[in-house]
Parts: structure tokens; C-alpha cells; sequence
């Protein structure tokens, strides 16, 4: 589930990524350009896709703590099973 700061991170990017691929519909649609507007969208693709994907050096600890909660902690019922 995506919290709070993955949201305006994607809010963040949309704001770049939208009028991109806008004008790339207008390239593609109106203009008759198609390799412009092929490109704007792809870019806009691409930076949302990065967004989503690209692990900063300060995303590494909170991925990390949220592999080790489920290694460290025990359910009560296994312990209650003992």
C-alpha cells in the first residue's frame, strides 16, 4: 500500500510528466508530427515508470526495516504454540 510521501511524489511527477505528453498528443494528433509526439510520450512514460521504480540511497533503509519486520517479529500464536 502507498503511503502519503509515494503519492505527492507521484503528484510531483505528473506535474512534469502531463504537459509532456499532452503536447505529444498534440504533436502526434493535430500537428501530423509523429515522431515528435511519439518521443514526448515516451518520455512521460519514462518518467513516471523511473519514478516507480528507481530506489534512491535514502529509500534503502526504510526498504530495509520493512523486510526485517516480518523476520524479527513473531506472531503471538507461535509463541503461545511453544
Amino acid at each position: 500500500m502507498a503511503g502519503i510521501i509515494d503519492t505527492i511524489k507521484l503528484a510531483g511527477t505528473l506535474v512534469l510528466a502531463l504537459p509532456a505528453a499532452l503536447a505529444g498528443l498534440e504533436f502526434l494528433l493535430i500537428r501530423g508530427e509523429t515522431a515528435v509526439g511519439v518521443v514526448l510520450i515516451g518520455l512521460a512514460i519514462g518518467l513516471v515508470l523511473v519514478q516507480q521504480r528507481l530506489t534512491l540511497p535514502s529509500d534503502v533503509p526504510a526498504a530495509v526495516a520493512k523486510r526485517m519486520i516480518g523476520t524479527v517479529r513473531k506472531d503471538p500464536d507461535d509463541a503461545d504454540d511453544r
